[in-house]
């Protein structure tokens, strides 16, 4: 175990005890001596950590402290690093290199141990095929999503059927090799998916939709029997 994996289960663990707990409980829990433990507190508490107490009487944690919002676990780590490499494989040029800036500022402040973690993970994505004609379109679908407003789509089906569409954008789902758009819309008067690869061409209005996009979410997830993630 990492010395930041050891000082976030220390804190986990004083988080949930109400009264002191000794030196010896606790250093037993962790499987260290008490000499680290005595080392491991004295971090935290130079980190801010108001922990209480002193050898033989026992300690606790006072609320109110927040762990540095970068202490992650390994299997955080590995998580953070899996999505990431996900998304910049998966999704449009934009969302890609936000998700390769994001995992280079969280590798920039780790801990050496954890940053080395990050770096030599062996969780891979493979290669996909991200040549699709929706790629340009899908920055524009994610503002129009989140600033709440109408586009008006040309639509080609799967059945090579056009149809010219004004829709309220409000979620995006990514799939191995298709991205599909939730609406509403107006023609048909109910939910829709749409692929964005059959997206022919998309116009932003100015005007927003009438219902906020997590109301739409909300009465989407409960006609699909789909359960909040």
């Amino acid at each position: 175990m990492s010395r930041s994996q050891r000082l976030l289960d220390l804190i986990q663990i004083l988080r949930r005890h109400r009264f002191p707990v000794t030196g010896l409980t606790l250093a037993a829990e962790l499987n260290i001596s008490v000499r680290t433990l005595y080392r491991d507190i004295a971090t935290l508490q130079e980190q801010g950590a108001n922990i209480q107490g002193e050898p033989g009487l026992g300690y606790i944690l006072q609320p109110g402290f927040m762990l540095p919002p970068l202490m992650f676990s390994e299997d955080e780590i590995q998580a953070l690093v899996l999505g990431s490499r996900w998304v910049s494989k998966r999704s449009d040029g934009q969302l890609s290199a936000a998700a390769k800036n994001a995992l280079a500022k969280i590798a920039a402040v780790l801990p050496e141990d954890l940053r080395m973690s990050l770096e030599s993970t062996t969780l891979l994505i493979g290669p996909a095929d991200n040549s699709g004609a929706d790629a340009a379109l899908l920055p524009q679908i994610r503002q129009a999503i989140k600033d709440e407003r109408k586009i008006e789509i040309v639509y080609r089906s799967l059945k090579n059927e056009s149809s010219s569409r004004v829709i309220w954008p409000f979620a995006l789902g990514y799939f191995e090799q298709v991205q599909i758009l939730i609406a509403w819309c107006e023609s048909r008067q109910s939910f829709r998916h749409f692929r964005t690869d059959c997206i022919i061409s998309l116009k932003r209005r100015d005007e927003r939709y009438p219902k906020r996009r997590q109301r739409l979410l909300k009465e989407w997830q409960d006609k699909e029997q789909i359960s909040p993630q």
